[in-house]
């Protein structure tokens, strides 16, 4: 009985201190992205954006809302990486609240749009004004060159699976057989690829403070 005792307070103490190392892990990982490493913000998303997909799935049921979800939590945290103070809680635990949150609201802002949707069918009918679709599409095309000049400023393969998802229309499945790499990998790449895209759509654009 002594020795089953021992155990498992040496099991039990193995296990609090592999918590503090990963914490201690994620705490400098969000130190770097706070000083602008967006690789740092994919070794986060390698380590924890797989518990945050199944959170937001759970939530929405729908996995490409739950796609979103994630994606928009790493980029907020990438905005704004004040938001997390490791004084206060663990990264995986700030991050898990930051996804539900984010989760539940996009549940109901759907909903919204669903009963809007049915609500306004008897007017689908109603012809709009030829300016303002022709407004629509020029500034669409103004947008579109504008992504695809930032593109190319980014490393060869976060814009290689971004152009395919984005403008190829292919899945993050998709793109991970086409070019042969891990989902993971693939999933990595998009995620700091759009940090960086953002990034450089701000400096040119104003894109950042417009979003924000």
């Amino acid at each position: 009985m002594r020795d089953l005792l021992v155990a498992d307070a040496v099991d039990r103490a193995e296990e609090a201190d592999a918590r503090a190392s990963a914490r201690e892990v994620d705490a400098g990982l969000a130190a770097r992205v706070r000083a602008g490493d967006d690789g740092a913000l994919g070794a986060l998303y390698d380590r924890h954006g797989r518990a945050a997909w199944s959170l937001a799935r759970r939530i929405c049921i729908d996995e490409q809302l739950a796609e979103d979800v994630v994606q928009e939590a790493f980029l907020s945290f990438w905005r704004d990486p004040t938001r997390f103070d490791p004084a206060r809680g663990a990264f995986a635990t700030w991050l898990l609240t930051v996804v539900h949150h984010k989760a539940v609201d996009t549940v109901r802002k759907e909903s919204t749009i669903r009963r809007r949707t049915v609500s306004s069918d008897a007017g689908d009918d109603l012809p709009l004004p030829a300016e303002a679709g022709a407004d629509s599409q020029a500034l669409g095309a103004v947008v579109a060159g504008q992504v695809r000049v930032a593109l190319h400023r980014l490393p060869a393969e976060q814009r290689q699976a971004l152009a395919l998802a984005y403008f190829g229309g292919y899945t993050q499945r998709e793109v991970a057989a086409l070019t042969g790499v891990p989902l993971g990998t693939v999933k990595s790449r998009m995620f700091t690829g759009l940090a960086r895209l953002r990034a450089v759509l701000g400096s040119t654009t104003g894109y950042e403070g417009a979003a924000g």
